[in-house]
C-alpha cells in the first residue's frame, strides 16, 4: 500500500457537520479549505467565514485551541474551484439531498486532482447512486466517509465503498483516519443509513414503540436506558434532542424511502409525537425545546399522551434497578420473567435489537464486530448489541427471542437466521471468538484488519468473547506491588523499554506509588533503555480511557494527618517531591504517556518527565486550590524555573513577573486544559512534546519517543542551582491585585490566602528581585505553604468535602 500524504483537504459545505469536520482536521494540523456558496451580500466568502466564527462559540468546543480557527481558509464555488487541484482529499458535506449533491459534483469534479480521494459525508444516502455520472477514474476514487457529530469527540467514522472504489483508496483513507485524525474506522456496506444509524435509530424507534406499549414516561425511559444499561448518560430522548429531531426524522425517512421490503418496515414510521415536535419547530437542544424543555431552572419533559410539558424526574423502580445490577444472564432472565412494566419494557427492547441485528447482519456489515464497534463508538454503548447477547448466553437468549417471535410479541414476524443456532456460531456460543467475528456471507469467523496502522495498537478495542490483550496483565511482569506493575512487551524488538502502570484508584499517587516509581527507575537504569509511565485505563469505548492520574492520594495521607496533624503530612510531601526529582534526574529518559486527566500530582509527574506524549483529549492542570492547598510536588518550582528560562531566552531577565503571570493564574485559578493543545499554551506541555490523536497508539508512540531519546545519548538536565526569582516586589504586585479581587468579593478570604501562598512560592519567597535560589529552596517554600494551609479549618473543610462528595467546597 502506498502512502497517502495529505497536504491539504477541501471540505465542501460549511454547515454544522462540514465546519466541524474542518475544525477537527485543523486540530490534527491538516490544512483545510472550507467551501460554500458565494454570499449574495458582503464578502464572497461570507458564508464560510461566518461558519468559522460560529465554530468559536460552540460547546463542546470543536477546536482544541479556539485561535486555531484562523487556520481554516474560507472559499466559495464561484471564485475558488481552481484551489481544489491543490487538495489530496475532498470531503463533501452539504445537506442530505441527492439532487443537490449531484449538482455540486458536476460543478467541482472537473477541478478535483487526478489522484485525489473524493468522499461524501452523507449519513445514509447510497454512495453508489451518488457516484452516478462520474468518470470511471473518479468512481474508483470515490467513497463514503461518515463522521459522527460532534466530529472532534465522536470516535466513529464509517467508511463506505461503492462496487467501483479501489481497495487501495480505502486502505489509505482508513490509515489516515485512524492515525492522523484519531478515529475508530468501521467499514460499512452501501445500504441505507449504513451500520450505526441503521441499528441505532431502529433501537430508538423500538424504545419509543415499547415505551408506548407499556405506558412509560419519556424521562422514565431515559433513566432506564442510559448509564444503567452502560449506554450514554443522555440515554434515548435526551440523545435525540442533542442530535436534533429534524436530523432524526431525516434518517428515519431514509429508511422509509429505501427499505420497503424490510420485515421491520412498520417500525420505521415516524412517531406522531416526533412529527408534531418538528412541525412546530421544537427540534431539540438547538431550538431550546424538543422532548425536553428548560423553563427557568426547571427541566420539563414532554407528556407523550397530552403533548404538553410536565415536570421531569421519573425514575427506575428500585426492584428493576437492582435487577439491572445482576450478571448479564441473570439480568435478562429476571427482566423477562418479571411482570413489572419497566422490566417487560427492558426485556422487549433487548429482544427487539437482538432480533434486528441477527436478521440484518449480512446485509449491512461484513461481520458482527463491525456492528458492535459502530454502536459503541457512534452511540456511546459500553458494549455492542452482539456482545450483550453473547455475554447473556447466546443459545438461551436466541431461544427466548424465537419464543417471542412465535408468540407474536416481536416487532416483526420473521424468524432468526439459521446461522444463529445451526452454524459454528451456535457451537461456539456467540459471534465473537478467538478466531475472529462471524461473517454470515463468508460463513466463517473473520479476524481483525491486518493494515499496518493497527500494528501500533497493542491494545485494540476488545470484544466480549474475542481473544484480546488485557493491559493489566499483558507482557512480562518485571516486578509488581500492591501499588504498581512494571512490565515489558515481550515481542521481538519491543522488550527494551520498561513500562510502569499504577494500580491505585484513579491512578492517584501516594507513598507506595512513589516507591514504585523509584524502584522502576532503578531497574530501568540497570537493564533498559528507558522508562515509560502509562496507565492501563479502560479502552472499551476507544475514546480516551480513564485518568493518567487524578493527583496525590489524599486518603493514603490521612492516617499521618490524624496522628501528627498538619505537620505530620510534611514527610509525605517531601517524599513526593523527592520522587519527582528522581524522575527528572533519572539517567534514562522517563517518558509519561497521558490520556484522560492529569491533575495535581499527575500534572507534576508530567512536568518532571523527560518528555510527555499526550492523547489529544488529555485534560491537564494544577488543581490543588480546589481542596484549599497549593501544588507541592514541584509544580510551582517547575513554573518558576521555566519562567526564568523563558525570560533568559527573551533577554528580559529583569522582568520575571511578566513570565510568571500565566503560570500563577493557571495554578491560582485551577485552570485545566480543555485539550492537549491548550495544555501547551498553559505551559504543562512543551512545544517539543508529542500529541497523538488515537488513544490506542499512545503507548507505542511513547515507547518510540523514549527509544529516540536514548538513541540520541540522553542525559538528564544539570541540577538547577541558580534560578533567578522575582522576589518580594513581584509578590507585592500580585497581592495588590488579589486584594482588589477579595474586596470586590470575586474571591473569598481563604481564596486570597491560598493565592498569596502560591505567589510567595512561585516568586521565590521574601528575597530581593533577581536573587538566585536552587530547587531545594523552592521545594521548601512549597512544603511550608502546603503544611500551613493544611492546618487551617477552611482547607480541612474543603478536603473533607471533596473526599465525601467529589465536588469542591467554596468557603
Amino acid at each position: 500500500m502506498s502512502n497517502l500524504i495529505i497536504r491539504k483537504v477541501a471540505v465542501l459545505g460549511a454547515g454544522v457537520m462540514g465546519a466541524q469536520i474542518a475544525a477537527h482536521l485543523i486540530n490534527a494540523k491538516v490544512p483545510v479549505l472550507l467551501f460554500d456558496l458565494p454570499a449574495k451580500e458582503g464578502p464572497k466568502n461570507g458564508i464560510a467565514l461566518n461558519a468559522i466564527e460560529q465554530l468559536k462559540k460552540l460547546s463542546p468546543a470543536p477546536f482544541g485551541v479556539k485561535d486555531d480557527a484562523a487556520h481554516i481558509v474560507a472559499a466559495n464555488y464561484e471564485d475558488d474551484l481552481d484551489k481544489l487541484r491543490e487538495c489530496d482529499v475532498v470531503i463533501e458535506a452539504i445537506a442530505e439531498r441527492m439532487d443537490w449533491k449531484h449538482d455540486l459534483y458536476k460543478k467541482v469534479s472537473p477541478y478535483i486532482g487526478e489522484k485525489a480521494i473524493f468522499a461524501t459525508n452523507t449519513s445514509g444516502l447510497s454512495i453508489t447512486r451518488l457516484s452516478e455520472g462520474f468518470s470511471d477514474d473518479l468512481k474508483a476514487r470515490f467513497c463514503g466517509v461518515h463522521f459522527f457529530n460532534p466530529p472532534r469527540y465522536m470516535h466513529l467514522v464509517e467508511l463506505i465503498p461503492t462496487e467501483h472504489t479501489r481497495a487501495e483508496i480505502l486502505d489509505q483513507l482508513e490509515t489516515v483516519l485512524t492515525s492522523v485524525v484519531g478515529k475508530g474506522v468501521v467499514r460499512a456496506k452501501d445500504t441505507p443509513n449504513f451500520i450505526a444509524n441503521r441499528v441505532g435509530i431502529f433501537s430508538i424507534l423500538a424504545v419509543i414503540t415499547e415505551a408506548a406499549k407499556f405506558g412509560l414516561r419519556l424521562d422514565e425511559v431515559d433513566d432506564l436506558t442510559g448509564s444503567r444499561l452502560g449506554r450514554a448518560k443522555s440515554a434515548t430522548f435526551r440523545t435525540a434532542d442533542v442530535v436534533g429531531l429534524d436530523t432524526m426524522m431525516h434518517v428515519i425517512k431514509t429508511m422509509q424511502d429505501n427499505l420497503a421490503g424490510d420485515p421491520f418496515f412498520p417500525v420505521y414510521q415516524t412517531p406522531p409525537m416526533l412529527a408534531a415536535l418538528v412541525a412546530k419547530g421544537a427540534l431539540g437542544q438547538k431550538s431550546g425545546a424538543g422532548f425536553y424543555k428548560k423553563e427557568g431552572k426547571a427541566i420539563k419533559v414532554l407528556d407523550a399522551k397530552t403533548g404538553e410539558y410536565v415536570d421531569s424526574g421519573a425514575k427506575a423502580d428500585e426492584l428493576v434497578a437492582r435487577i439491572l445490577k445482576r450478571a448479564p444472564a441473570e439480568r435478562l432472565k429476571l427482566l423477562r420473567e418479571s411482570t413489572h412494566p419497566q422490566a417487560q419494557f427492558l426485556w422487549s427492547i433487548f429482544r427487539d435489537v437482538y432480533h434486528y441485528i441477527a436478521v440484518h447482519l449480512e446485509s449491512i456489515a461484513d461481520n458482527a464486530r463491525d456492528v458492535d464497534l459502530a454502536i459503541r463508538w457512534g452511540f456511546g454503548w459500553t458494549e455492542g448489541p452482539f456482545e450483550g447477547w453473547q455475554a447473556a448466553g447466546w443459545k438461551q437468549v436466541a431461544e427466548w427471542v424465537q419464543e417471542d417471535i412465535r408468540a407474536g410479541k416481536a416487532l416483526a414476524d420473521v424468524a432468526l437466521p439459521a446461522w444463529v443456532l445451526e452454524s459454528p456460531v451456535g457451537e461456539q456460543g456467540g459471534v465473537h471468538t478467538a478466531q475472529g467475528s462471524w461473517s454470515p456471507a463468508r460463513r466463517t469467523f473473520v479476524p481483525r484488519s491486518t493494515l499496518p496502522v493497527y500494528r501500533k495498537q497493542v491494545f485494540l478495542a476488545p470484544l466480549v468473547g474475542e481473544a484480546s490483550n488485557d493491559p493489566r496483565a499483558y507482557g512480562k511482569t518485571v516486578f509488581e506491588t500492591d501499588a504498581v506493575r512494571a512490565w515489558v512487551d515481550e515481542r521481538v524488538g519491543e522488550d527494551d523499554v520498561l513500562i510502569l502502570s499504577f494500580k491505585s484508584k484513579m491512578n492517584t499517587i501516594g507513598p507506595s506509588v512513589i516507591d514504585g516509581i523509584t524502584q522502576a527507575i532503578d531497574v530501568a537504569e540497570q537493564q533498559y533503555k528507558a522508562l515509560v509511565i502509562w496507565q492501563p485505563t479502560s479502552l472499551k469505548l476507544g475514546a480516551p480511557g480513564g485518568p493518567f492520574s487524578a493527583g496525590a492520594n489524599l486518603e493514603e495521607a490521612m492516617p499521618a494527618f490524624m496522628m501528627g496533624g498538619a505537620e505530620g503530612i510534611e514527610p509525605f510531601v517531601q517524599k513526593f517531591q523527592q520522587g519527582m526529582l528522581r524522575v527528572k534526574y533519572a539517567n534514562v529518559p522517563v517518558v509519561s504517556a497521558a490520556s484522560g486527566i492529569a491533575l495535581g500530582g499527575g500534572c507534576e509527574l508530567l512536568l518532571h518527565s523527560a518528555k510527555r506524549v499526550a492523547h489529544v483529549e488529555t485534560y491537564i492542570g494544577l488543581v490543588e486550590v480546589g481542596v484549599g492547598l497549593v501544588p507541592a510536588g514541584g509544580g510551582l518550582k517547575e513554573a518558576a524555573l521555566r519562567a526564568a528560562q523563558a525570560a533568559a531566552d527573551a533577554g528580559a531577565t529583569g522582568n520575571l513577573l511578566q513570565f510568571l503571570q500565566k503560570p500563577f493564574e493557571a495554578a491560582a485559578m485551577a485552570k485545566v486544559s480543555s485539550s492537549a493543545h491548550e495544555a501547551r499554551s498553559l505551559g504543562y506541555l512543551k512545544p517539543s512534546d508529542t500529541i497523538v490523536f488515537n488513544v490506542h497508539e499512545l503507548l507505542d508512540t511513547a515507547k518510540n519517543e523514549a527509544r529516540a531519546l536514548a538513541a540520541a545519548g540522553y542525559r538528564p538536565p544539570l541540577p538547577a542551582n541558580a534560578i533567578p526569582v522575582a522576589g518580594r516586589s513581584a509578590i507585592s504586585t500580585i497581592k495588590a491585585s488579589l486584594v482588589n479581587m477579595r474586596d470586590g468579593r470575586f474571591i473569598s478570604e481563604h481564596d486570597f490566602l491560598i493565592a498569596s501562598r502560591i505567589a510567595e512560592t512561585i516568586c521565590g519567597g521574601d528575597v530581593e528581585a533577581g536573587s538566585t535560589v536552587d530547587e531545594a529552596w523552592l521545594l521548601a517554600l512549597e512544603r511550608r505553604a502546603f503544611v500551613a494551609l493544611l492546618g487551617t479549618q477552611k482547607t480541612q473543610e474543603r478536603i473533607m468535602g471533596m473526599l465525601q462528595t467529589g465536588k469542591p467546597v467554596r468557603n
